[in-house]
Parts: structure tokens; C-alpha cells; sequence
């Protein structure tokens, strides 16, 4: 039986994103608008740790945010752009850069809490690129 809750337990506890991706990328809706919301694939950043994962959706549909509210300032619109900052690191999210600046408690949860809900680790990683070996396989 444990087999069986813990996985639930987990889906639950990292988010709705977890449970999307537990069993897979859903197909983008066919109203879903790109130019609108943001691209459907995930972001997935393996730097300065493996692996962290960021949703558009979550901050355009279900949140309201349109474009402006991250790019240019807080992040540049070409992807992968982030990784390459020295300060891209949590103590600067701490500080309110990059996603500290809403994720600050106030705004929404502060980047030093929940942190499963954007921390999917190595496993994670290697279920969403498909690896499948746990150990995840770089970019």
C-alpha cells in the first residue's frame, strides 16, 4: 500500500504542477495562445541547481500577469538568459531579484518556502526530460 500513497502524497504536496507532469506533459489546449501566455512547455533550469521548473501558465493565465511583468526587467525574454547571471542564485531571490521580486511573501510565497512547488531536483528533472535513470541528463 505505501507504494501507492506516497507517490499521491507527493503529486499533492509539490503542486498541480507536479501532478501534470507526473504522468507526463499535457497537450497544449488549442486555445492556449503562445503570443499571449507565454510558451506551454515548461522552463527548466539545471543552474546553479538541478533542476527548477517554471510555468508560464501559472503566471499568465491563472495569475493575470501578461509579459511586461518579468521581461525585460527582471528577466531577459531569450531563454536560458538567467543561467548565465552570476547573481542568478536563491540569495539573490531572497533579496527580490528575479523571482523574488513577487515571490517575497507579500506577493505571493516567499522563495524560501515551498520549495517543492518550483524545486523538482534531479528525479524530476529526469522524469520531465525523460531520462528515466533518476540521475537526469544535463540540458
Amino acid at each position: 500500500m505505501r507504494n501507492i500513497f506516497v507517490p499521491l502524497a507527493l503529486a499533492v504536496f509539490l503542486g498541480s504542477g507536479a501532478i501534470l507532469y507526473a504522468a507526463g506533459q499535457a497537450p497544449m489546449p488549442a486555445d492556449y495562445d503562445e503570443d499571449t501566455y507565454g510558451p506551454w512547455a515548461p522552463v527548466i533550469w539545471v543552474k546553479p541547481v538541478k533542476s527548477v521548473i517554471f510555468e508560464h501558465k501559472i503566471h499568465t493565465v491563472d495569475a493575470g500577469l501578461d509579459c511586461d511583468s518579468c521581461h525585460d526587467d527582471l528577466f531577459a525574454m531569450e531563454a536560458g538568459a538567467a543561467e548565465e547571471n552570476d547573481d542568478f542564485t536563491m540569495e539573490t531571490l531572497y533579496a527580490g531579484g528575479y523571482c523574488g521580486a513577487c515571490h517575497d511573501g507579500a506577493t505571493a510565497f516567499a522563495s524560501d518556502t515551498r520549495c517543492t512547488a518550483c524545486h523538482i531536483g534531479v528525479r524530476g528533472h529526469a522524469r520531465i526530460v525523460g531520462s528515466g535513470d533518476g540521475q537526469g541528463s544535463g540540458h
